[in-house]
């Protein structure tokens, strides 16, 4: 079914316009003039700003609600980090987010997160050789899985590096990406040479070598998940995750907006602590947006502004118009 969405304002491509609205059909939406809809044509109306899904990228779906996070302006999560075949379950429910998910933790025997109370048993896969990951990532795909994750936790045994590649050669003869959670000295790098995407957290632990962000941001994506530091109050983490962060997005780096919501007294919205977090880094509101969005359709009742003062307040109250019905 084809219908017209008209608003005040559209924040669409990277740009906000004004006099076109949103052609949405068969699940996608397109930016259209207003004097290009069809006499008669379904159309809805809605005060404010129209803008795309808001995406966050690493959530722990067995820790939250998701129809809270859905309510919360959320439009699609990443599961980084639950029981898959339960993930699974939730995949198209009504009043949900539209959710992508992870298969279980790949680690060492006795690695992170196994010891882990907060970890139910089925989240985490542990393997000792190539071969051992070849069969965890089929079977992971098998189940549904859509990205893959694996962890280099210095505080713990750990995945050798011919492991690790292995993971990744495995997953990416499937077409999934890898996201690591990389936490701790040389764990990043171990990341890095696997050959690995995305890091589910952006580096806290310590300054990183510039050497190594500037490969780092030729070839990998970050997850921001800068609030997980202090939940609002300064910390020497969050301090260095942000100077990790503005030194990736200075060579060229892209991040992704992600809370890792689960992870303590995180809002289950979009969370403005974060956003301000990313702004501190460096990133504009613009740039934040195209960090934040994905598919569907999200809506701003009072108006998008992108004054840099106001902007994480006007985008926590941000709502889900698509998937999954009305706002």
């Amino acid at each position: 079914m084809t219908e017209f969405l008209l608003s005040g304002s559209l924040w669409w491509d990277g740009r906000l316009r004004t006099g076109e609205g949103l052609r949405w059909s068969e699940g996608r939406a397109a930016p259209v003039p207003l004097d290009d809809i069809p006499e008669g044509a379904k159309r809805r109306q809605f005060p404010g700003t129209l803008l795309p899904g808001i995406l966050d990228a690493h959530v722990h779906s067995g820790l939250v609600d998701l129809a809270v996070v859905r309510a919360g302006g959320i439009a699609g999560v990443w599961d980084l980090g639950s029981v898959p075949s339960r993930v699974a379950g939730l995949v198209g429910r009504a009043g949900f987010p539209g959710i992508r998910y992870a298969g279980p933790f790949l680690t060492a025997p006795g690695g992170y997160p196994s010891d882990r109370s907060w970890a139910a048993p089925g989240s985490w896969r542990t393997i000792g050789s190539a071969a051992q990951a070849s069969e965890a990532v089929g079977a992971a795909a098998a189940g549904g899985a859509t990205l893959i994750k694996m962890t280099a936790h210095a505080g713990g045994p750990r995945m050798d590096l011919p492991t690790m590649t292995a993971v990744v050669q495995a997953a990416h003869e499937r077409g999934l990406p890898v996201v690591v959670h990389a936490e701790g000295p040389g764990t990043v790098v171990v990341a890095y040479e696997s050959g690995a995407d995305i890091l589910a957290h952006t580096p806290w632990t310590e300054p990183l070598d510039p050497g190594l962000v500037r490969v780092c941001a030729e070839r990998m994506q970050w997850i921001s998940t800068l609030d997980i530091h202090g939940w609002g109050s300064p910390t020497r983490e969050q301090t260095t995750a942000i100077g990790n962060l503005r030194r990736f997005l200075e060579y060229g780096g892209r991040v992704r907006y992600g809370t890792d919501l689960g992870n303590g007294p995180l809002p289950p919205t979009v969370n403005p602590r974060e956003i301000r977090a990313l702004q501190s880094a460096g990133l504009t509101p613009e740039e934040i947006l195209v960090a934040m969005t994905d598919d569907g359709v999200s809506w701003i009742p009072g108006g998008l502004d992108l004054s840099p003062v106001v902007f994480a307040d006007v985008m926590a109250t941000v709502r889900v118009l698509f998937p999954g019905g009305s706002a």
